[in-house]
């Protein structure tokens, strides 16, 4: 794809042109100019004249604008297809906020003189320009209200990190004007944290990194709370929120069901070459050849970790007639003693099982617990579903027993570096990381991008439990006092 053909997707896509006829848009792009920027270089200045209109092509470009005490904050971080300085295209004024290149960029620019000659010279392109400002300012409008809303000193106000579309409306919905929420789309991490200026709570995801560095700043503008919207804390330096007083609350249980079910999913579209027949009938290609599975019943399974996700999955699984062996550094009594499973050592449950399936929290001691020792110990042909976390597993060690055959299919909705891709449209880039570009070229490894959890109702509960813990932040509570505290 060549610079003109990106650009014309850029603009298509744009929220601003999307409504721009073909025409319209041919006419725009002959007109803008590509520029390159080195890493931290500032594209524009706040307060500094503005006469162009930016749209960023590649790379990322922060948006700085100065607080009361004129240090300069953080609004948001702009990604490829999004523009800066619409308005700059109809008047002169001067910069609102500091455009800022995050690495190398390359930002296309539109100059208001050059705009203007457009204007005068296509009635067609001058029509469709004022639907598309039309739209714009009813969204400005909308967003101001919002702020105004926001401003509002009776209700707590939440910054919510990493959010996505379904996030903002569930999230939205089971609110019920309880608190004044802020969505960011960035995630909370150093370059960030400067975004929580202002706020009590912080709420954060899997893949927000609250190291100690951005605990110490999370301090420092007075953040009291640190709300996860999910189960795991392995991304939150936990100590250093101690240390700093900062409470830490998580969702421990939002939906067994969905991960369990989820789970199943992914052995049944392996066992059954599910994506494989889908891909060969799209094609016109019926034949069922290499598409052989197996019964699920009278199979052995073994589950890693017996929670409430395992217990799920234990009688989902009995219902297929499996054998169902697990292994749980504290074993449940009352599941054991139903009959449904056997608790065995982990070595036995890795040399018996035809699936394995891991439900383990991520811990020191459970770090890579599927390495190339255990693997060597299973069954030639093995299928291993992980939808826990992805450093349960060595994930070379897996790829070479892909290779080797000893896994003969694996299932994977998380990965050890899925902080990089997962949750993000990477269909226009290259996948830089190795090891997940590799595992993607085996027709007998399925990956799901940490969707597991995804279901309406788990959303809600996330949410819910979510406004439960702040609930408990806001009247008094802390640390221990916390029904879902992590700092014990």
């Amino acid at each position: 794809m060549n610079k003109m053909e990106r650009l014309h997707k850029l603009l298509k896509h744009a929220d601003l042109f999307a409504s721009l006829n073909e025409k319209s848009l041919r006419l725009m792009e002959k007109k803008m100019k590509l520029v390159s920027f080195k890493p931290g270089q500032v594209i524009c200045k706040e307060g500094g004249e503005g006469h162009v209109m930016y749209l960023v092509d590649t790379g990322k470009v922060r948006v700085l604008k100065k607080n009361k005490a004129g240090k300069e904050v953080e609004i948001t971080i702009l990604n490829p297809g999004e523009v800066a300085g619409i308005m700059s295209l109809f008047e002169k004024d001067v910069r609102s906020a500091t455009l800022k290149a995050v690495g190398s960029a390359g930002i296309w620019e539109l100059d208001k003189e050059v705009f203007w000659h457009l204007l005068e010279e296509n009635h067609a392109f001058n029509q469709s320009m004022l639907k598309v400002l039309s739209k714009y300012l009813r969204r400005e409008g909308r967003i101001v209200a919002e702020l105004r809303s926001f401003d509002d000193e009776k209700r707590l106000k939440v910054a919510v990190f990493d959010t996505k579309p379904y996030t903002e409306r569930i999230f939205n919905r089971q609110n019920k004007d309880r608190y004044a929420l802020k969505f960011y789309e960035p995630r909370l991490n150093t370059d960030t944290v400067s975004l929580a200026s202002g706020f009590k709570v912080v709420c954060v995801f899997v893949n927000d990194n609250v190291n100690a560095a951005v605990v110490k700043q999370l301090s420092r503008l007075g953040v009291e709370l640190v709300a996860l919207r999910c189960a795991g804390y392995n991304n939150v330096d936990v100590k250093a929120c101690a240390a700093h007083g900062i409470s830490v609350t998580r969702v421990p249980a939002y939906s067994p069901y969905a991960v369990a079910e989820h789970t199943v999913a992914l052995m049944m579209a392996l066992n059954r070459r599910i994506f494989k027949a889908h891909s060969r009938v799209r094609e016109s290609n019926f034949s069922l050849n290499g598409l052989v599975g197996f019964d699920m019943h009278d199979k052995t399974v073994g589950v890693i970790g017996t929670g409430k996700i395992g217990k799920c999955l234990v009688n989902i699984l009995r219902g297929f007639g499996c054998r169902v062996l697990a292994f749980d550094k504290f074993p449940d009594k009352a599941l054991a003693s139903t009959g449904q499973v056997k608790y065995v050592k982990l070595n036995d449950l890795f040399k018996k099982s035809d699936i394995i399936s891991l439900h383990a929290p991520l811990t020191r001691e459970s770090h890579h617990l599927i390495d190339r020792e255990a693997i060597n110990k299973m069954k030639k042909g093995v299928m291993i579903i992980n939808t826990s976390r992805g450093g349960l597993i060595d994930t070379r060690a897996l790829i070479k027993g892909l290779l080797n055959g000893r896994i003969g299919y694996a299932g994977l909705d998380v990965y050890e570096e899925e902080s990089k891709y997962f949750f993000e449209d990477f269909s226009d880039s290259v996948i830089h990381d190795e090891v997940l570009a590799r595992l993607t070229t085996f027709n007998n490894v399925l990956i799901t991008s940490h969707m597991a959890f995804l279901t309406k109702e788990a959303l809600v509960n996330i949410a819910d439990t979510t406004y439960d813990n702040i609930g408990e932040y806001e009247s008094g509570k802390r640390g221990g006092e916390l029904a879902n505290d992590v700092i014990k």
